[in-house]
């Protein structure tokens, strides 16, 4: 694109460096409401983020019209000028390897309202295998161009496509939910559908518990749910040196038990968060965070590396077209020894409400458990009524008595369920 060369140039004048990050996409969506679609939406939809650095003071705009690119120009100088300086070291040069990223596009993907139809319906099937009517519902698909350009001479582009939908069903006072995602189209919308009336049908009746301790397995959903609000804080850079994580000083010690680790594999294959380079151009790699129960490493952006004198990890994420820069992860994996964690007697709790209220700091947490069920020999036995599920995120992972063999992408992890001894249940 001829204007991203020309803003490239304009702005190679007036600063030092020059980074501009682009992305157009289009989006077909559509809702159900009970049993009837309530919104159809098409869409082509871009933003341009431009982020510029002179004497180590970074400034940053963004805009959804990217004509108007000479304006973005001039307010991220602007912001620039008002920013403290820091350590910095310029922005990636060209390296080698492709200079298009394919890992998450499917080019047999179509942005097409009759998919996103079929989707709706198959949904819709799927339901009628339990007594549970529909409240709501969607599917989208999309695809995305990326185009990531800076005045060192790096031009790199990606591709990436998307199919997601989700049911919410409501049997008698009960609720169920269920989603599925991926970037290529290779998703189950009818088990989609009959999975969200199966937990709102079987969780009829549930009965009251008696406060204790339990083991407890948490799905993928609900472990994700519980890993995003504390455990992957504690692993970025930015907080380890801001004093905002437990882990902070516990580098090449045991955090785990030996049997797991935690990884990021960026090249993942059908990974949500795959990519070749992260949100500034640098190659990605794969990062073990903790290595058999001892933590190795944490993330780092390229601000954050050459603040504290430490090197990008390649973990720079972006939140939307016209998002900045954020140490995140591209697909974090949880692994460890697998077996049948269902077999004995355990509380089975589908997700939770309330995971962000936990202590980031501490890892302490209470939450709701939604749909709970008693599990044995692999079954749904009898379902429970609302209680609250507390503990330490941190403390909890010295209690695992096993990962299931079964895993799921919930957005950029990658989990299998989880059982955990020693949990305490509060509830009457």
């Amino acid at each position: 694109m001829a204007w991203i060369e020309q803003l490239l140039k304009e702005g190679a004048k007036r600063v030092d460096e020059i980074e501009v990050f682009y992305a157009k996409s289009t989006t077909v969506s559509a809702n159900l409401k009970r049993r009837k679609v309530n919104l159809a939406v098409a869409s082509d939809d871009c933003g341009l983020a431009v982020r510029t650095i002179r004497d180590g003071r970074i400034g940053s705009s963004n805009t959804n019209s990217p004509e108007r690119w000479r304006e973005c120009l001039k307010a991220a100088i602007a912001s620039g000028d008002l920013a403290t300086p820091q350590s910095w070291k310029g922005l990636p040069r060209p390296a080698t390897g492709p200079a298009t990223d394919t890992l998450c596009f499917d080019p047999a993907l179509a942005v097409e309202p009759e998919n996103a139809s079929q989707l709706l319906t198959a949904m819709m099937e799927g339901s009628e295998e339990h007594p549970a009517d529909i409240t709501s519902g969607s599917a989208t698909l999309s695809s995305t161009l990326i185009t990531l350009a800076n005045n060192a001479g790096l031009y790199l582009t990606s591709r990436h496509t998307g199919v997601s939908v989700s049911l919410e069903a409501i049997s008698g006072q009960s609720t169920g939910s269920e989603f599925a995602q991926s970037c290529f189209m290779d998703i189950d919308p009818r088990s989609v559908g009959e999975r969200a009336a199966f937990f709102a049908s079987h969780s009829v009746g549930g009965q009251d518990i008696p406060s204790g301790i339990y083991d407890v397995i948490l799905s993928p959903i609900a472990y994700a749910e519980l890993l995003s609000a504390v455990y992957i804080p504690a692993l970025s850079g930015r907080n380890v040196h801001a004093g905002r994580s437990r882990l902070a000083t516990l580098l090449n010690e045991q955090v785990l038990d030996a049997r797991f680790s935690v990884y990021d594999n960026p090249l993942l294959a059908k990974g949500l968060g795959s990519a070749l380079w992260d949100g500034e151009g640098v190659p990605t790699r794969r990062i073990d965070f903790i290595r058999d129960g001892v933590l190795k490493e944490f993330a780092y952006d390229l601000r954050t590396a050459y603040r504290y004198g430490k090197t990008s990890t390649g973990s720079a994420i972006r939140a939307g077209a016209t998002g900045g820069t954020a140490i995140g992860h591209h697909n974090l994996i949880v692994d460890g020894p697998r077996t049948d964690i269902t077999k004995d007697r355990a509380i089975y709790i589908h997700s939770v409400i309330g995971a962000h209220t936990a202590n980031p700091m501490s890892g302490d947490f209470s939450v709701e458990m939604s749909n709970a069920f008693w599990m044995e020999d692999g079954s749904f036995c009898e379902p429970i009524r609302s209680a609250m599920l507390a503990g330490n995120v941190f403390d909890m992972h010295a209690s695992v008595a096993g990962l299931s063999r079964e895993v799921r992408q919930i957005g950029s992890l990658v989990l299998p369920s989880i059982r955990l001894s020693g949990l305490r249940v509060i509830g009457k």
